[in-house]
């Protein structure tokens, strides 16, 4: 499958109510490396097996939240491309010069219906990872330094007009639909799993009343046996987790949600199936979401904080 145009998910924003405490939490804990810190106070992060200078950006704030997600593109053609094709389509776009982030070329921003900020970019510091380029070790101890995700793997927003998100990511962005659920008694697609690869996601949608909220983060592990050890590590720190460990049955992947010490939810997730856009997308019913296991498998159940608390 040849990527072209909006290549992965690069990074998110993430808003600690007490930086220092966030920073231990997503360094030590969960494993990630701290890669810098702006002028802003900002801290940069990115997991062991990521080559790029962040995946993770924390900011001192006084809400929790998302303040945005950015997409790796192609080349800086493509930005002037994407930028033509969404003013036309009636979005307000924004540049943001390169360096506002760290190591990190001019940005692309633009608001969703649905109240999210999304960036595209090309051009991102390549830092490497402690394998190497050449003659790649088999093995790094950063592999086993706290809960240890590969990547920053997704994340799935909260927010209203997902039918206008839908038709955005699909015509404009070059996304694909990988599975969706109905509302109750009713076919409008009410949550959406888009793909801009061929994982079984790169980011997701749930209608909600209140724009531009935060579900949750996911980090990818390399195993179910990783999710599992993550679950003793969230143990042994006194970890609140929501569900898990269990498997989904969208996407089919191993899981256990949780949450950051200033109540952002993230996700470790592992496996997942394979998706290519000349498939139809799998489809899901509000009420097969329970008695098919689609987000509980084990426990065939919906979780109302699963359904209710975003940040």
């Amino acid at each position: 499958m040849a990527l072209t145009g909006v290549l992965r998910p690069g990074h998110v924003q993430l808003r600690m109510l007490d930086l220092d405490e966030g920073v231990r939490f997503y360094r030590d804990v969960l494993g990630l490396e701290e890669t810098g810190r702006d002028a802003a106070g900002r801290v940069y992060l990115k997991a062991w097996d990521e080559r790029d200078h962040h995946s993770i950006v924390l900011r001192q704030a006084d809400r929790a939240g998302m303040d945005f997600f950015g997409f790796k593109v192609a080349s800086s053609a493509d930005l002037d491309r994407f930028e033509a094709e969404l003013r036309d389509d009636g979005l307000k776009t924004e540049r943001i010069p390169a360096g506002d982030l760290l190591e990190t070329g001019e940005r692309l921003r633009f608001e969703l219906p649905s109240g999210h900020l999304i960036e595209l970019y090309a051009e991102k510091t390549f830092v490497g990872s402690h394998f190497g380029q050449k003659d790649p070790k088999p093995w790094t101890p950063h592999q086993d330094r706290g809960i240890a995700p590969m990547r920053f793997d997704h994340a799935l927003l909260y927010g209203p007009n997902v039918d206008r998100v839908l038709d955005i990511f699909t015509r404009i962005l070059g996304f694909h639909l990988a599975e969706y659920v109905t509302l109750p008694d009713s076919d409008v697609k009410g949550a959406l799993w888009l793909c801009c690869s061929n994982k079984a996601h790169d980011i997701a949608f749930v209608i909600h009343p209140e724009p531009g909220k935060l579900h949750h983060v996911s980090f990818y592990m390399e195993s179910i046996d990783r999710v599992f050890r993550a679950a003793d590590i969230m143990a042994a720190h006194d970890i609140k987790v929501d569900i898990g460990p269990t498997r989904h049955g969208i996407t089919r992947g191993g899981t256990i949600y949780a949450w950051d010490p200033s109540g952002n939810r993230f996700e470790t997730f592992s496996g997942g199936n394979s998706s290519y856009p000349d498939l139809p997308p799998i489809a899901w019913t509000w009420e097969g979401l329970g008695e098919g296991g689609g987000l509980d498998v084990a426990h065939r159940t919906m979780h109302e904080t699963f359904l209710t608390v975003v940040t």
